[in-house]
């Protein structure tokens, strides 16, 4: 039974989700804020869900011996090192649609907020004051709206402002023609979208582009007396910046809800006549919180079950329903990339994955990701699907995929193809209906072989005598040879066999054979075949 620890507060009745559907859970709400008593017991699970309190940095993810996925309550995850979790082989896993329409929401409220000066005009009417002509504010009604960054959450504001009769343009890279449309938003480009706004709202990550968004140089091509909303990532803003447009009028007003540094007791923001900040309330409601840890406890439970993985950062989502089917293509994909990882000995410099027939439909970014972890496991033991692309991309290996309609005889196939700088190796295989996997060709060859644990792979010159050499080698030093395939590529030119075995080859019989004019190489090959 798979094993989670949350280590921040987190709903009980996502605690219940958990182990409804199997998965024993450890509930120490208070243990995420002591790095060290963290770091002593996390070696004993297989996941650990967070909020925000937890940090969990490279040092605790060395820690983490067994621990397979990490689940974080909510949509940012600033407090975990990626790319450390990503190396040791780690899903990290966030709830990007649990509070979309809470920030949203909050977005729109500082929106009306900085129009009206309503806090300013609450605190004055409570002082028993009566300054109707010090609030004077701007309607909302015809005015443009710029949105930077038009993913989930940011769309849901434009399509708010729609309805609040507002004139919306979205700045997004990512951001389509037909996508703009569908929205009812005009796409235009980011100092355009500075030139027209009279509102402008952030609703973007906080990553090397966009950081500094808004800073003197921007904030100078918007209008006189913009008003700004951030309900996204500290960071975007320059704050020094906003300050000195604040003090000029340059800027009329603006909305902050995160801020460089948190929690913000002290910033040069507060206490300013024209800004009204919170301390950041974006996914802050009821709904809101007991959403995220409902979908993050079910999506926990739902991989370290079913294999699922949704809402992934670091790994490709693989839905419960194509699970079943895309196991065994999966296990097929390591088997081959296991062949070619054991085979090839220079420096891999080219790879080539093609995806034929029934294959090229599947969810092939998982199925390329299980491939390189095969192929660079022989090198690099603790390898997985997680960090197999990482460490394909950091060695400087080019990486291809190819999909295409049915060519040949089987229904669907894959095809590894890699390069040194002296040779190209290839190999096939499929999945029959048992779910088993194998070659189908290796170097041009066709061949049809199953995959055991324990194999030999020899090539040689298509010759008499091949055959009951290997037997009468292998049989004569106790070696039980459990099936054995052949293939060529013509009469006479290259030769290849398959040996499936009981046993690992011994040593001493391997330099037998590879002493053997006839042998042109031989080499003992060991799979996984039972590992999920």
């Amino acid at each position: 039974m798979p094993r989670v620890l949350v280590s921040d507060a987190l709903s009980t009745t996502a605690v219940q989700i958990f182990k409804d559907r199997g998965v024993e859970v450890d509930y120490l709400p208070e243990i995420g804020k002591d790095k060290d008593k963290l770091a002593a017991i996390i070696g004993q699970y297989d996941g650990l869900a967070i909020r925000s309190a937890t940090k969990v940095m490279a040092k605790l993810i060395e820690a983490a011996t067994n621990l397979k996925v990490i689940g974080r309550a909510g949509i940012g995850v600033d407090n975990v090192d990626i790319p450390a979790a990503s190396r040791k082989g780690i899903i990290v896993m966030n709830t990007p649609f649990g509070n979309s329409i809470t920030t949203a929401e909050h977005a729109v409220a500082l929106m009306f907020a900085v129009a009206r000066q309503i806090p300013e005009a609450n605190a004055s009417t409570h002082a028993g004051k009566w300054e109707k002509n010090k609030f004077m504010g701007v309607e909302i009604t015809g005015k443009t709206l710029g949105v930077i960054g038009c993913g989930n959450i940011g769309s849901i504001v434009a399509t708010r402002a729609i309805g609040l009769k507002m004139h919306v343009v979205g700045f997004d890279p990512f951001l389509s023609e037909s996508r703009a449309a569908e929205l009812g938003i005009e796409k235009v480009e980011l100092d355009e979208l500075f030139a027209r706004a009279d509102f402008i709202t952030l609703h973007t990550p906080l990553t090397d582009k966009t950081r500094n968004i808004v800073n003197a140089a921007s904030i100078a091509k918007m209008k006189d007396g913009v008003r700004i909303i951030n309900c996204a990532r500290g960071g975007l803003i320059v704050e020094a910046d906003l300050v000195e447009a604040l003090k000029s009028g340059k800027v009329a007003g603006a909305g902050v809800d995160v801020f460089e540094v948190e929690p913000a007791t002290e910033n040069a923001l507060f206490h300013m006549p024209n800004v009204v900040c919170t301390p950041h309330l974006g996914a802050s409601t009821s709904e809101a919180q007991e959403n995220v840890a409902l979908q993050v406890a079910e999506q926990m439970s739902d991989y370290l079950i079913k294999g699922a993985v949704s809402n992934a950062i670091n790994m490709p989502s693989i839905t419960a329903e194509e699970a079943p089917r895309l196991k065994p293509f999966v296990k097929l994909a390591e088997v081959l990339g296991a062949f070619v990882g054991q085979v090839t000995e220079d420096p891999i410099k080219e790879v080539e994955i093609l995806f034929d027939g029934s294959t090229a439909s599947m969810n092939t970014k998982a199925l390329t990701s299980a491939t390189l972890a095969g192929l660079i496991r022989p090198q690099v033991s603790d390898v997985n699907m997680v960090s197999a692309p990482i460490m394909v991309k950091e060695r400087g290996i080019i990486l291809s995929e190819v999909r295409r309609d049915k060519s040949g005889v089987f229904d669907g196939y894959i095809k590894l193809t890699v390069k040194t700088e002296h040779m190209t190796r290839s190999i096939a295989g499929t999945c029959f209906s048992d779910g088993k996997p194998r070659f189908i060709q290796i170097k041009g060859i066709n061949l049809d072989a199953e995959v055991g644990q324990h194999m030999l792979y020899t090539t040689n010159a298509d010759v008499p005598g091949i055959i009951g050499l290997l037997g009468t080698i292998c049989g004569s030093r106790g070696v039980n040879i459990a099936n054995f395939q052949l293939g060529r590529d013509r009469p006479g030119g290259d030769a290849i066999a398959l040996l499936y075995l009981d046993e690992p080859f011994p040593q001493d019989v391997l330099a037998e054979l590879r002493g053997n004019p006839k042998i042109d190489s031989a080499k003992p090959l060991r799979f996984d075949v039972n590992g999920g």
